[in-house]
């Protein structure tokens, strides 16, 4: 983590605390802090800043001389909806979608989303998950999250209302690169929904439902990559 992010309850006035153990543990063993060293921190939903350490204990750390100066960096204009991944995937795609700075995140089911997927504890830790891509990116905004269970009556009620005209579908089977897709757009504008699949992509069938929503299929090129890569790889346009 490259920086300690903290509620709103663990500041008081030009004070804070530190009382999670990872947290704790990272300060002490990680970063080899100690009294009198400067640590960077940030405000849950506020801003970023600096704060020298007081006291250490066991269980937590007292701050003092608590600077939180700084606005946390903007969000993309970006909807991601994706097919909820294996539970061992998901903690990767959470933490590396908020630290790439995605604003909405939107996990929905489809065909190769296995029943068991959405029975597994670790949605039960997305907050962890959010909390640890934010501390890597030095973050303090947390991106929206929902779960959409059912895809059909998420595509054909739900999709209008995000309001795109600009939607992509992560299809490897399309006719269109994103690089086409890209040229079409006046001043190449890149878009504001982004679809991707699960492990083997969407089919045929929820493919078309998203392209009646005026999503466009496209393609990254000729190797079909694992989510995670494809989820990095596709983001990663808005980084340069």
């Amino acid at each position: 983590m490259n920086c300690i992010l903290l509620p709103a309850e663990n500041f008081s006035s030009d004070a804070a605390k530190i009382d999670t153990l990872s947290q704790v543990s990272h300060v002490t063993k990680v970063l080899g802090a100690k009294v009198g060293d400067t640590l960077k921190i940030g405000q849950i939903g506020g801003n970023l800043g600096t704060a020298v350490i007081e006291n250490i204990t066991s269980d937590s750390i007292r701050l003092n001389n608590v600077q939180l100066n700084t606005a946390p960096p903007a969000k993309l204009d970006l909807t991601v909806i994706l097919a909820l991944p294996r539970p061992k995937v998901l903690r990767r795609l959470i933490m590396d979608m908020t630290a790439l700075g995605v604003r909405d995140i939107i996990l929905t089911n489809s065909y190769r989303t296995q029943k068991s997927y959405w029975q597994s504890p670790m949605l039960e830790r997305i907050g962890e998950f959010v909390l640890e891509g934010l501390q890597q990116s030095i973050d303090t905004i947390v991106p929206s999250i929902t779960l959409q269970k059912r895809f059909k009556p998420f595509v054909e009620d739900t999709f209008a209302n995000l309001r795109s005209n600009r939607a992509i579908i992560a299809h490897p089977y399309s006719q269109q690169s994103f690089s086409e897709f890209l040229q079409q757009q006046s001043s190449q504008k890149l878009p504001n929904i982004v679809c991707i699949g699960a492990e083997g992509g969407w089919i045929d069938y929820e493919v078309e439902l998203l392209s009646k929503q005026g999503c466009t299929p496209v393609h990254i090129g000729p190797r079909i990559l694992r989510t995670e890569a494809a989820v990095n790889a596709i983001l990663g346009q808005w980084l340069l």
